[in-house]
C-alpha cells in the first residue's frame, strides 16, 4: 500500500502529479518540497506579461494557497530535498527532517547556464532568467532608454529582446551560432523571426559572441564582442540554455545523463522513484528526451499520478506542443522536428504568417506556425493521429487544411543525441 508520496519540486510538474493524484482517489500523505519561498507558479508569463507589469504576483500562482489545504497536500516551502536514502526510502532536507515515502517523484527542474566568472558572469547587472526571483530583480530595471544586451538567440532570449523593445530599451541581442534558433528551428524560422526583430528596432548579431564584459567596480558598462566590436550596456541578460537539475538523483546513485533517465513509464532504475519534467530523459521515438516545455510537465506529472494509483494506459507518449509569444505575435510549435530531412512552408490566413512544415522520410513530425493558429492546430490533429498531409496540397495556399488529403506514413526516426526541447 502506498502511505506516503514525496514529490520533490514546486513548478508545474509536481502540482500537476499531486492534483492528479487526489483527483484520482489517492488517500495518503502527500508533500511536495520545493525550494523557492512561494506558491508554484506559472513560468511563461515572468518573460512577458508579468516583466512588463502587466500581471500581478498572485496572478500567476497555479493554484491559491486554501487549495492544497483543502486537497490534504503538504507544501513545504523554501525547503531543499539534500539527499535521498534509497534503502530505507527516506529523503532528507535542510529542515532536519527525514521524511519517509513509499512513492517518490522528482521534478527537480532545470537551471540557468551562467556566463563564465572570467568573462564578467558575476558582476551585479547581468541577469539570468529562469524563476519569480530573477523576473522581481529584473523588473524594476527594465525601463526606457536602458541598453540592454541579450546573449543567447534561442526563444528565452528573443523573448527578452522582444519585451525590451516594447518598453523603449535599446536592444542588442548576440548569437554565437551562425543565425538565431540554430539549434531548435530550421532557416525559414530564424529568418522570419529575424525580420520581426529588426522591424521592432533590435541590434540582431549572428556569429557574433561576447569576449568580455568591461566593469565599472562591480557593474558591467562595456560588452567587448568575437567580431571586435563592443557595445556600452546598462543590464545584460544571458539566455544560453539551462543545465538539468539531476544532482540530487546522481548522488542517489540513479542513472543521469542530461536529466534523470527513466524508462517509458518515467521510472528510474529504482520502481519507486520517478522523474518528470524539464529534469527528465525518457524515450520518445525510440531516442532519449528531454523536453522543456510546460506541456510535458503537466502531460508528465498526470501521467505517472495515474501509473502509481495503477490506471495508466500503456507507456507516456506524448504529442510535444509549445510556444512563444514574442510582440503582438504567438508563435506555436507542435512536434517535434528531429532528424528532418525535409520541409515545406506554407503562407498563413493572418498577414505575415507562416507555417514551417517538417518531414522525415516522407512522414510528418512537426509544425512551426508563426501568426498562424489554423497551422498549429491542424498540424497537431495529425500528429496525434499519425498522419501526414500531402504535400502539393500542403503549399498551395489556396487548398484549405482541412481539404488537404492525409496518409499514415511511418516515422521511421534517425538515432541521433538526445533532444532538449525548448
Amino acid at each position: 500500500m502506498t502511505e506516503r508520496i514525496v514529490i520533490v519540486g514546486g513548478g508545474q510538474a509536481a502540482v500537476s502529479a499531486a492534483l492528479r493524484l487526489r483527483n484520482g482517489g489517492y488517500a495518503g500523505a502527500l508533500d511536495i518540497l520545493s525550494e523557492e519561498p512561494v506558491l508554484p507558479y506559472q513560468r511563461p508569463p515572468l518573460s512577458k506579461a508579468y516583466l512588463k507589469g502587466e500581471l500581478a504576483e498572485d496572478r500567476i500562482y497555479l493554484r491559491p494557497d486554501v487549495l492544497y489545504r483543502e486537497q490534504n497536500i503538504a507544501m513545504r516551502l523554501n525547503t531543499q530535498a539534500l539527499m535521498i536514502d534509497r534503502i530505507n526510502r527516506k529523503v532528507a532536507t535542510d529542515k532536519n527532517s527525514k521524511l519517509p515515502y513509499d512513492k517518490l517523484i522528482l521534478a527537480t527542474g532545470a537551471a540557468p547556464r551562467r556566463l563564465p566568472d572570467e568573462i564578467g558572469g558575476r558582476l551585479e547587472n547581468v541577469y539570468t532568467f529562469r524563476t519569480l526571483a530573477d523576473a522581481d530583480l529584473l523588473r524594476d530595471k527594465v525601463r526606457a532608454g536602458q541598453r540592454l544586451l541579450v546573449v543567447g538567440g534561442g526563444y528565452i532570449g528573443l523573448e527578452m529582446a522582444a519585451v525590451a523593445a516594447s518598453l523603449g530599451l535599446e536592444v542588442t541581442l548576440v548569437e554565437v551560432q551562425e543565425r538565431i534558433l540554430n539549434r531548435v528551428a530550421a532557416p525559414e524560422t530564424a529568418d522570419w523571426f529575424r525580420a520581426l526583430h529588426k522591424g521592432h528596432g533590435v541590434d540582431l548579431r549572428e556569429g557574433v559572441g561576447l569576449r568580455q564584459l568591461i566593469s565599472d567596480g562591480n557593474s558591467a558598462v562595456l560588452a567587448a564582442l568575437s567580431d571586435d566590436s563592443a557595445v556600452g550596456v546598462d543590464l545584460v541578460v544571458v539566455g544560453i540554455g539551462v543545465r538539468a537539475n539531476d544532482g540530487l538523483a546522481r548522488a542517489a546513485g540513479l542513472t543521469a545523463d542530461n536529466g534523470i533517465v527513466t524508462d517509458e513509464y518515467c521510472r528510474t532504475f529504482d520502481p519507486d522513484i520517478y522523474a518528470i519534467g524539464d529534469c527528465a530523459v525518457f524515450p520518445y521515438c525510440g531516442q532519449p528526451t528531454r523536453l522543456e516545455s510546460v506541456q510535458n510537465a503537466c502531460d508528465a506529472g498526470e501521467y505517472v499520478a495515474d501509473h502509481i494509483l495503477g490506471n495508466a494506459d500503456g507507456p507516456y507518449v506524448p504529442v510535444p506542443w509549445f510556444w512563444s509569444d514574442q510582440y503582438d505575435i504567438s508563435m506555436k510549435i507542435a512536434g517535434l522536428n528531429r532528424g528532418y530531412d525535409a520541409l515545406l512552408t506554407r503562407p498563413g490566413e493572418r498577414e505575415g504568417g507562416l507555417s514551417v512544415w517538417y518531414f522525415a522520410n516522407d512522414a510528418l513530425l512537426a509544425v512551426d506556425a508563426m501568426n498562424d493558429p489554423k497551422s498549429y492546430m491542424m498540424g497537431k490533429r495529425w500528429l496525434s493521429e499519425g498522419l501526414t498531409p500531402d504535400a502539393e496540397a500542403l503549399v498551395d495556399p489556396n487548398t484549405p487544411l482541412k481539404a488537404v488529403a492525409t496518409k499514415c506514413v511511418a516515422r521511421d526516426l534517425k538515432p541521433g543525441q538526445p533532444l532538449t526541447g525548448a
